[in-house]
């Protein structure tokens, strides 16, 4: 299996993308590098889709997947394609709070720690849909990380399109998200114009 060891902060500032975003509260004192041609519109697409894939932790087959889908699917592609991949269910649970940054979400997945509908789901693309039941397994509630993640988003507020009960570790999907719930600065439409050449 692939994987993507880049540190995530010198990637943030390769991509332009505030650590906070990915659920890391550092700062890099580095100053970016000047740069001295402007970027051509290939450039600005590539870099898009390169975020995307980044925020997400999505390789490039995945990815492609999800982009395909999506044309498939009526309504705007970029619009369809952002849903997709809010829908994932490691991205569900770091939104519900369950887990600090995605990537420890996905282990937590990975690792059983999640119920979807009362049934344990450990694929971390799993697609959730309106109305499912994402929990926290019985025997995963007392786990350090997921106590300390609850703790790390109490002040935070999860989107419109999820439901959070703390108390009882799970959450509900309340609708498919549209773009206007989603907070991430990507412009979708330059990673359709990119795939669509």
């Amino acid at each position: 299996m692939a994987i993507d060891r880049t540190p995530v902060l010198k990637r943030c500032r390769q991509l332009g993308i505030d650590p906070v975003v990915m659920g890391i509260n550092k700062e890099s004192h580095r100053q970016p590098k000047r740069r001295r041609r402007q970027e051509s519109e290939y450039g600005m697409q590539l870099r898009e889709k390169q975020k995307a894939k980044f925020i997400y932790g999505v390789l490039e087959r995945q990815f492609r997947g999800y982009y395909d889908k999506a044309m498939k699917t009526k309504g705007i592609t970029g619009d369809n394609l952002m849903s997709l991949l809010e829908c994932r269910l490691d991205n569900v649970v770091y939104r519900l709070g369950f887990a600090r940054t995605r990537k420890e979400a996905r282990q937590t997945v990975r690792h059983g720690h999640i119920m979807v509908n009362g049934r344990r789901v450990d694929i971390p693309s799993y697609q959730v849909k309106a109305g499912d039941v994402v929990a926290v397994a019985s025997k995963a509630k007392d786990l350090l990380p997921i106590k300390e993640a609850i703790v790390a988003s109490n002040g935070k507020a999860a989107p419109a399109w999820l439901e959070v009960d703390i108390e009882k570790l799970q959450g509900s999907v309340l609708q498919t998200p549209v773009r206007n719930q989603i907070d991430l600065e990507i412009d979708a439409q330059l990673i359709v114009e990119l795939y669509s050449k």
